[in-house]
């Protein structure tokens, strides 16, 4: 399976990252396909920078992007923000349908102690 993340680079408490496509198995910082994006978060505003057909791509053949990578795609307009609409509500259930489940078993009470 092909994850999009991001991979760490930058120096000590100077971090940016990569975003790439890579294996589900390879390390968070080992090998990668694909470096289609950049991400740095110390500057003010945070710096992003993304191959927009790139990161297309990976999405259609399949590829799932980890919680960080997709919410830096929703901020930069390739992922939708649509949320899939809650179904429409059906009516209750007839009582005659609750009427024919077992009633649940109860436990045992536990036996008292022997007073001594």
């Amino acid at each position: 399976m092909i994850r999009l993340r991001l991979r760490r680079m930058g120096t000590t408490k100077r971090p940016s990252y990569r975003i790439v496509a890579a294996d589900s198995r390879s390390p968070r910082d080992g090998r990668f396909i694909e470096s289609f994006g950049m991400y740095d978060p110390i500057t003010d505003p945070a710096t992003i920078r993304v191959d927009e057909e790139r990161a297309r791509h990976w999405l259609s053949v399949g590829a799932q992007p980890s919680d960080t990578v997709r919410d830096i795609l929703r901020r930069e307009g390739i992922i939708g923000t649509a949320i899939a609409a809650a179904p429409e509500e059906t009516e209750p259930a007839p009582v005659e349908a609750e009427a024919a489940k077992p009633a649940p078993r109860r436990r045992r009470a536990a036996t008292p102690a022997a007073s001594a």
